[in-house]
């Protein structure tokens, strides 16, 4: 073992493994790096519940395939852990708490959401949102872009499509993951074997072919659909749910759609969790529970269904190089949104200053972004009182 590794001490109760990811869901705030970098500290260098090796191999599947990168992870540990049930019931763990607080916000805003405090609140977090979403699209450029020409290129076009469209067009984004392949990685002699790749594209593609029926089935099958898009940070989820929610179902206004992103940054756990809060103004508590279910249930069955042969294709030339394409043109959408989304938060004197005040707080100290939501909404029902 070579010095800073962590050896794994007994392996917990599966009982008190599951404890630790319903706290984790109850309390952890940050979006999905700041819950991965939780998971490392707690269960790999405090606890030696998991073993450095299998935590990093966890965290390069969740961001080699779609969905929540930090729900994958979760279902991935808790797989290690005790196979499917541990995976089962980790994932029920990390989701449950914020799909319940979102769930009793959702009531209030439906109760409430007419009154002027109510009002207030959503006018100033409304606008510290964008700026939350700004500052998390200059971190994932950082992070994933690097000094890639290609990978800036793919950047661009998908920021700009975004912005003009309102809208995030799918096929540019499985367009990039395709080029960054044929430049960076073309298939040779059919080193992707024919199982790894006939198990992905059935994985991807299944939903698209599942009959809707009704209202929760349409909910349910939207949402599995963007699921399938989401790559690495649940921001990613937001222009993709802006072009069918408020665009091609009509189910949300402008308005509400960015309330429902507002939702998602003041309860902890997994940002995708926005979903519940549409599926609620839908509805009510069927049509959250068809889109948690819709958007989480793709995750759990790509964790569960290529855990077992990760280690055999997890390093595969190919499927790395169209992963960083599609993350490429995600991180372009997620910048696009900003734009999309800041037409309809930030519309006068006060909203340009909390957004401005909100970004350059968010760039120059490490604020709990919970915290600058509170500050914001307290700051907007003073504005709208005085207005």
């Amino acid at each position: 073992m070579t010095s800073g590794e962590t050896q794994p001490t007994a392996p917990p109760s599966l009982w008190r493994f599951v404890a630790y990811f319903l706290k984790l869901g109850t309390i952890g705030f940050g979006g999905p790096i700041a819950l991965a970098g939780h998971m490392q500290q707690d269960l790999v260098d405090a606890y030696g519940w998991v073993s450095r090796e299998d935590y990093l191999e966890g965290l390069a599947l969740a961001q080699l395939a779609p969905g929540p990168l930090a729900a994958q992870l979760a279902i991935y540990l808790g797989y290690l852990r005790a196979g499917v049930l541990g995976a089962t019931l980790v994932g029920i763990a990390f989701v449950l708490p914020s799909f319940l607080m979102v769930l009793a916000l959702s009531a209030a805003y439906v109760r409430y959401g007419g009154l002027s405090w109510m009002q207030g609140m959503f006018y100033g977090i409304g606008a510290a949102v964008i700026a939350i979403i700004a500052r998390s699209a200059i971190k994932l450029t950082k992070l994933t872009l690097r000094k890639d020409k290609l990978l800036w290129g793919i950047f661009l076009v998908l920021a700009v499509s975004t912005a003009w469209t309102s809208r995030e067009i799918i096929w540019l984004v499985l367009l990039g993951g395709l080029i960054t392949l044929a430049v960076k990685a073309f298939p040779r002699g059919g080193s992707l074997g024919k199982g790894s790749r006939g198990s992905l594209a059935s994985l991807l593609f299944a939903s698209f072919s599942l009959p809707a029926t009704g209202v929760l089935g349409t909910i349910f099958l939207y949402f599995a659909k963007a699921g399938v898009f989401v790559f690495g940070s649940g921001l990613a989820i937001i222009p993709f749910l802006y072009g069918g929610v408020v665009q091609e179902h009509h189910w949300l206004t402008d308005r509400q759609f960015v309330d429902a992103v507002a939702v998602a940054m003041i309860t902890p756990g997994p940002v995708v969790i926005t979903v519940a809060f549409i599926g609620y103004l839908v509805a009510g508590v069927a049509g959250a529970t068809a889109a948690a279910l819709g958007v989480f249930l793709p995750v759990y069955v790509v964790v569960v269904v290529l855990a077992p042969s990760y280690k055999r294709w997890a390093k595969n030339p190919q499927i790395n190089a169209f992963v960083r394409g599609v993350t490429a043109a995600a991180t372009g959408a997620i910048a696009g949104s900003v734009v999309v989304l800041a037409r309809r938060s930030i519309y006068d004197w006060p909203t340009v200053a909390i957004a401005l005040v909100s970004f350059t707080v968010l760039m120059k100290w490490k604020i709990s972004e919970p915290v600058l939501i509170v500050v914001a909404a307290v700051v907007g029902m003073a504005l709208r009182h005085g207005s």
